[in-house]
């Protein structure tokens, strides 16, 4: 895959991706739209819309790329931290395709996009801004349980961000701590959306996720990341 990923773009790769980015961002900011005129109409309405513009991007991506998802069986549930592998942006627009009403931990920069981070609080994102030291964490910690109250899993990227495919990077020192005060059970997922999606003009093929054995909680520090770690780059190279 790697000479692959290196090669230059085909002709119908850019015409796929030039469709792609009109059909889904074009689609995107209706539905943003949308959800925020349903807002007022009810709690759960904009949710849908959510979950639908997570769907319209899995349809955009199979019919206009050429690109499959494998997701080896996935049951999702709820009770428990998803801990994924950040390759690009596809994963996170997944989410509330995958997930039963997931809630994220996301950079706090990303819910001052106007219009989508109104939605994207109200929804369930939690702001990560790790400037703010302790009392940031504090503040995730009280969404983080009340989210779980509500019967939702929890999702967190433990790289903090998006990464090339093939590297693997030390988890952040968050993760850890925000493991040990939740008391969840973690379960890493691989994912390998980098050497198709992660590119201006994407490429037809297979993106695979693979899900970790659940890992329990209060492990010491040093075994939950190493676990984690190791779990979340089953398919790199």
């Amino acid at each position: 895959m790697t000479s692959q990923a290196n090669a230059g773009p085909h002709l119908r790769e850019i015409l796929r991706s030039l469709a792609f980015y009109v059909a889904f961002y074009g689609g995107s900011v209706l539905l943003v739209i949308v959800a925020l005129a349903m807002i007022p109409l009810g709690r759960d309405r904009y949710k849908e819309v959510v979950r639908m513009w997570s769907t319209w991007h899995r349809t955009c991506v199979r019919v206009l790329l050429g690109i499959t998802v494998d997701t080896g069986g996935f049951a999702p549930r709820s009770g428990v931290l998803y801990a994924i592998k950040h390759e690009s942006f596809f994963e996170a627009i997944e989410l509330p395709h995958m997930y039963p009403l997931p809630a994220v931990f996301a950079k706090e920069q990303l819910l001052r996009i106007p219009l989508w981070g109104a939605i994207g609080t109200r929804y369930g994102l939690i702001a990560v801004d790790r400037a703010r030291g302790a009392s940031a964490l504090r503040g995730m910690l009280t969404a983080a349980r009340r989210w779980t109250a509500d019967g939702r899993p929890l999702i967190i990227f433990p790289e903090g961000t998006r990464v090339p495919h093939g590297s693997r990077p030390a988890l952040q020192a968050g993760f850890a701590g925000l493991y040990k005060m939740l008391g969840l059970p973690v379960v890493p997922v691989a994912v390998e959306s980098g050497p198709l999606y992660h590119r201006l003009w994407k490429r037809p093929g297979t993106i695979r996720y693979r899900f970790g054995e659940e890992i329990p909680p209060g492990l010491p520090r040093e075994d939950i990341e190493a676990r984690v770690h190791a779990a979340i780059n089953a398919l790199n190279p």
